[in-house]
Order: C-alpha cells, then structure tokens, then sequence
C-alpha cells in the first residue's frame, strides 16, 4: 500500500534522524502567514497574476497547464555562470515563458495531438535559451514526459486533460490519483525504513494549479482541495531553515553546504521532502486555530490551505534569493521536482 502525501509526511518525520521539526519556527511561520492572509498577499488570486500563467479565460487553459506540470521539475544549475534562462527569467518561469513564447509563434505545443510525437530536436527548440549555449537540464527525460502524456490524453481521454478533470468528479485526491496510476512519469513514491511513501509533487501541484486558476470555480471547484499537501522540492526547505520551522542535522548540513549532490530516494532526500510537508500541514493547521480564536480578522479560516501557503514561501524565496544563498538545498537530479 502507498501512502498518500499528508500521511507520508507525517510517519516521515516520526521517523527521520537527519532532518528536525522545531514548533518554535513553526508557531513564527504561522505569524507570518496570517499577516499575509491579512493583508492578501496570500491569496489564490495570485496564480493569475503572474502574465506567464493562462488565465481561465483561455480555451486550452487546463492543456496549457498539464504541459507546464509535465515538464516542472529541475532548474537547478551547478553554479550561477550556467543558469537555463528564458527572455530574462530562470527556473520555473523560464520554463512559462519558453512555453507562452511557443504558443505565441503558433507552435501548438500545449496539444496532446501535437507532443505525443514530439522530438528532442522540436522540444530543445521550444526551450531554448537566450544565451543559445545552455540547455534545460535532463532534455531528453522532458521529451519521454511529455510523449507519455500526450499519447495516454489521445488514446483515452479524448486529446484533453479536461476530461481527466470530469473523470474525477471534482475531487481532487481522485485526480491525483488518476495522474499517478495513468502517468508514470508522476508517479513519486520511494521506500522508507519498510514503508511505501509518496509526495507527488508535480501530480498535486496540477491540481492545484488548476484551482487556482480557476480560482476554485467552474472546472477548479475541487471539493476536498485539502486533501492536497505542499509540493515538496528543493526550494522550499530553504524558506522552512530561514524561518527556523525545519533544522537539519550537522552531518547532512555539512554535505549541502559541500554542494554534493545526492542520490535520488536516499533517506536524507525523503526525510527533507517529508518532514517539509508536515511543517506545512502544522502550519495551516496553526494559521486555522488563530483565524477561529480571532473572529474579527473576518479571515475564512479555509481561504489558508497548504497551496496558498506553498505559493507564498516560493514567491518569498524568490523575493529574498540574496538573502536565502547561505541556506543550502539538497541538489537532485530528478524528473519528480
């Protein structure tokens, strides 16, 4: 039996010896967190103003964004002389950027008709960089994603991932599970200590991405949307030590500050992935309780879930990049995050 993301995250970090909760930097993140709600800076509103998004407006929104999740997963460069960069931006919306740079020169690239076929030479092409000489990590692993998902999206749901979205009746632990059990390429599990764990980053943060987009309405209206964790990657836990939510031991520190790179599904790697969704689940469980003791904030205690908590400390990473540099992060190759 495989654990489903909130329960592994839990019986994860009962159980790690490398990576440390600490309640103290969890109650100082809650803070933070509800002043963001208080002032919106935390807000599902903010997905779409990002103009690299699709919005819901657009026809082909949900098949814009399982290509975008399809092929979200390592940015990370070896130094800042080789970053993978996209009409100015890095990582992430390099990669939006590459993909609305396509759609925009007609290249029908959110199409499952279109990259069920598509070739190594079509897709290093769709993301190429501005300086010509870098290349997006693991290009090949990119063009077999997307070849799996295009062809399952044609041979069974109709060329559209809108129709993975009806299959799931709007529940969003369906369509996780759906993502997983019909995609492999989503498929995040590893073994810890005789357990089989999951994070599914990518699976959950398509879902969550759709609800965002949609702005929890029309084709986002997921019924149990807190059945989604935050999407464990190498960024986050950067933002957890920063607050003090997250400690790591001396021995694991001393190896991320080495900048050696680690095996994926080593224990240290499930332990940091794990015990960063846990933080998460402590927090919103804690900005909930404060909401409900403070009733005059007229805060909704479920405009805070784990999505909307994820977005705002990947938003803050990439706001205090400077300041964050000292906190290292586990470097992995991996098509998972």
């Amino acid at each position: 039996m495989v654990l489903m993301p909130r329960e592994s995250g839990k019986l994860i970090s009962k159980l790690a010896k490398n990576v440390f909760i600490e309640e103290e930097g969890v109650k100082s993140l809650a803070c933070e967190v509800l002043e963001g709600l208080k002032d919106r800076t935390i807000s599902i509103e903010n997905f779409s103003q990002s103009e690299l998004h699709p919005n819901s407006g657009h026809l082909k929104a949900i098949d814009w964004i399982c290509v975008l999740d399809t092929l979200n997963f390592s940015f990370w460069s070896p130094s800042s002389d080789t970053k993978w960069k996209v009409n100015g931006h890095s990582g992430y919306f390099a990669l939006c950027s590459a993909i609305k740079r396509a759609i925009d020169e007609g290249i029908p690239i959110i199409d499952p008709n279109y990259y069920a076929n598509i070739t190594k030479e079509v897709l290093a092409r769709v993301l190429r960089a501005d300086s010509g000489a870098e290349s997006v990590p693991l290009l090949e692993k990119r063009v077999q994603n997307l070849q799996q998902v295009g062809k399952v999206l044609v041979d069974k749901y109709n060329g559209t991932f809108v129709e993975c979205v009806k299959a799931s009746q709007y529940s969003a632990e369906k369509l996780v599970k759906l993502i997983v059990n019909e995609f492999e390429c989503f498929r995040d599990e590893a073994d810890f200590y005789g357990h089989r764990v999951s994070f599914y980053k990518r699976a959950q943060i398509l879902v969550g991405d759709i609800w965002a987009c949609y702005k929890g309405k029309d084709l986002g209206e997921f019924n149990d949307i807190d059945i989604i964790t935050m999407f464990p990657d190498y960024r986050i836990p950067q933002v957890l030590m920063h607050f003090g939510a997250m400690r790591y031991s001396n021995p694991l520190l001393s190896t991320l500050q080495s900048g050696t790179e680690l095996s994926p599904g080593c224990i240290e790697e499930i332990e940091i992935r794990g015990c960063s969704i846990e933080v998460i689940e402590r927090v919103v469980d804690r900005v909930r309780n404060l909401i409900k003791q403070y009733p005059n904030l007229n805060i909704n205690p479920f405009s805070c879930n784990s999505i909307v908590v994820d977005h705002f400390l990947w938003d803050y990473r990439r706001k205090n990049a400077e300041k964050l540099e000292s906190i290292p992060f586990h470097r992995i190759r991996s098509i998972y995050y």
